[in-house]
């Protein structure tokens, strides 16, 4: 059994390393220009690599005003939702839980009055409400974007599924995950950095089963850990990029992620079933637009891949 599963682990470091000789980049390839539909679906979608695209919406208004001052214009006294949490890991595994954020609604002008130290704040605050918050929350702000991103929605053959709004403090930090939608990533103000690891690395990607718990701030300002436990465990990835615990999770060194910045006015091409671990300066804004595709070979292809690895997960 032993000698099965080195054989095993060997086939998945030759597969990773071959795939990468193939066709991945050591870096995030740069396009100077929006491209073709067609273009972009045959070197891009289909081959299901990442690339960022400079110049593809320079034509938005939301470049030049959305500033501090024209949000809080724009959007004032308007309730809306923030996650709130004492490290700035929402959605992550902290001390053997799966960790959700205080979901707490707060008018847009008490959530700048954070983000600019105008008031004394207790905890970390994202705007990361992932359900078409911009469309559903935000529609004030809609006409400053695009309804979509014209030449993907062509070469993909229908509209987004979701257009997300994204504000938070340089303390937030989006887990390591993958997504099943094909994303476009839009930054318009600030800078993100992502760590991006390719779907054949999941090999070497722990995953584990933890009870989901929910953050929530207390009178005095500490937080309480508030417990789940009806709910389901969540399969989730415990492992912090930023730091890696190699003699807990060894198999993490054959992986071989990529670090990525995108800057205000470029977009990031994230292809499905991409790992990805996301920071930002404070205050950055940007916008997504999730396509949500029906990849029934690729997801059971990987599927594939979860299940030998140990864990099979969505």
């Amino acid at each position: 059994m032993a000698e099965k599963q080195d054989r095993l682990k060997k086939c998945f470091r030759e597969f990773s390393e071959e795939t990468r000789e193939l066709y991945l980049n050591q870096s995030i390839p740069y396009l100077e220009g929006p491209p073709a539909p067609l273009e972009f679906y045959r070197d891009w979608i289909g081959p299901n690599k990442p690339c960022i695209i400079r110049n593809a919406f320079n034509h938005w208004p939301a470049l030049s005003r959305w500033s501090p001052e024209y949000l809080r214009e724009k959007l004032g006294s308007k309730v809306i939702s923030v996650a709130v949490t004492p490290n700035g890991y929402a959605d992550a595994v902290t001390d053997g839980r799966f960790m959700m954020p205080e979901e707490r609604s707060m008018t847009f002008c008490s959530l700048m009055d954070v983000m600019e130290g105008k008031v004394e704040k207790h905890g970390v605050h994202y705007v990361q409400k992932q359900c078409s918050n911009l469309t559903e929350e935000l529609p004030e702000l809609t006409a400053d974007i695009e309804a979509d991103i014209p030449w993907m929605s062509q070469a993909l053959g229908r509209s987004p599924d979701a257009v997300n709004f994204w504000l938070g403090e340089a303390s937030a930090v989006t887990s390591l995950h993958k997504d099943h939608y094909e994303n476009l990533y839009c930054v318009i103000s600030g800078e993100k950095t992502f760590i991006l690891l390719p779907p054949t690395d999941r090999p070497f990607i722990p995953y584990g089963l933890y009870q989901p718990a929910v953050y929530r701030q207390t009178a005095d300002g500490d937080f309480e850990v508030v417990e789940q436990a009806d709910a389901k465990k969540v399969p989730w990835i415990p492992l912090d990029p930023l730091a890696p615990d190699l003699v807990r999770y060894g198999s993490y060194s054959s992986a071989r992620p990529v670090l990525c910045r995108v800057s205000a006015g470029e977009m990031l091409y994230l292809p499905s079933l991409w790992f990805h671990h996301v920071r930002q300066t404070h205050g950055c804004t940007a916008v997504n637009f999730w396509y949500d595709m029906d990849y029934d070979i690729k997801y059971s292809y990987y599927q594939l891949l979860d299940s030998l690895s140990g864990l099979t997960v969505s």
